[in-house]
């Protein structure tokens, strides 16, 4: 039977259309750990559904579906961006999540905190020291997939960074130190913030930008997952725990006094434990 479903016009998350790429797919799967069998059999099942019109959202979902009907743990790290989209409706817990993946990787971070330029104070998201380098980091959050981080916010975070940075090299306490002023998002950004980016010197991070080192990569590289991820949970549970400060799943391991703020029931409990167990034998 001929294979048509590369001809098949989609809808992607920006309301844009393209054609169904099957090599987009398989490279999903891939990176969320899935074997070779197991794309063949997903893949080969989309192509069979899909039809005009249908939207990427809804491809990826089938998609992570039949993943986790296979019982296989690289779901977890395939339903992470949805995952991260979850962690609003304000962008708070988000800077939490970076200053948790930063932190992951040798850094010492603040997050939310008010600090002196030279002209003026300002709020920074999040601040990571490591030996010598010291990280300015402006959090933006969007649970619009489709939302581009236009060129206005590094034009904006620019100016800040250097304001505090002039204060910063007066003070002897930070003479040892190299700053850089970051841009995170977990959308995209527009062709024009990238460019500017690399003009300004300011360092962007987007879901898969800059390639091979994008914020996904990141996460996967540390293993760092949001509670949202957790399939145990209910939204309202997942709210709780964030609104306690607990925005990863690590933050749950061996502390049996937050998990007890939940009220979960035995069978409950027991679901929970075995998910985080499965998410941190991926891990190793």
């Amino acid at each position: 039977m001929q294979d048509n479903s590369n001809k098949i016009q989609i809808i992607k998350a920006s309301g844009e259309k393209e054609f169904f790429n099957v090599k987009k797919l398989k490279h999903s799967l891939l990176n969320a750990g899935a074997d070779n069998l197991i794309i063949d059999i997903i893949v080969e099942n989309i192509k069979n559904w899909i039809k005009p019109g249908y939207t990427t959202k809804q491809i990826y979902r089938r998609a992570f579906d039949l993943l986790n009907s296979k019982k296989n743990n690289s779901g977890t790290r395939y339903k992470l961006k949805q995952a991260i989209m979850e962690l609003g409706p304000t962008g708070y817990p988000f800077e939490k999540f970076v200053g948790k993946l930063l932190e992951k990787q040798g850094f010492k971070t603040e997050v939310g905190i008010i600090v002196e330029g030279s002209c003026v104070n300002h709020e920074v998201d999040v601040i990571a020291t490591c030996e010598q380098s010291q990280y300015l980091i402006e959090c933006k959050y969007s649970s619009d997939q489709g939302k581009n981080v236009k060129v206005q916010v590094p034009l904006y975070v620019r100016s800040r960074v250097n304001d505090i940075i002039k204060k910063r090299k007066k003070n002897p306490y930070y003479q040892n130190l190299d700053f850089e002023g970051w841009v995170v998002t977990n959308t995209r950004f527009s062709a024009d913030a990238m460019q500017y980016g690399k003009c300004s010197g300011l360092h962007l991070i987007a879901w898969d930008y800059p390639q091979g080192n994008g914020l996904k990569e990141m996460i996967e590289k540390v293993k760092i997952y949001p509670v949202t991820i957790l399939d145990s949970l209910t939204k309202t549970q997942k709210k709780q725990l964030i609104s306690q400060g607990i925005v990863v799943c690590y933050q749950l391991v061996g502390n049996p006094e937050i998990i007890a703020t939940l009220n979960l029931s035995h069978r409950k409990q027991n679901d929970l434990q075995r998910e985080l167990k499965n998410i941190f034998n991926e891990q190793n």
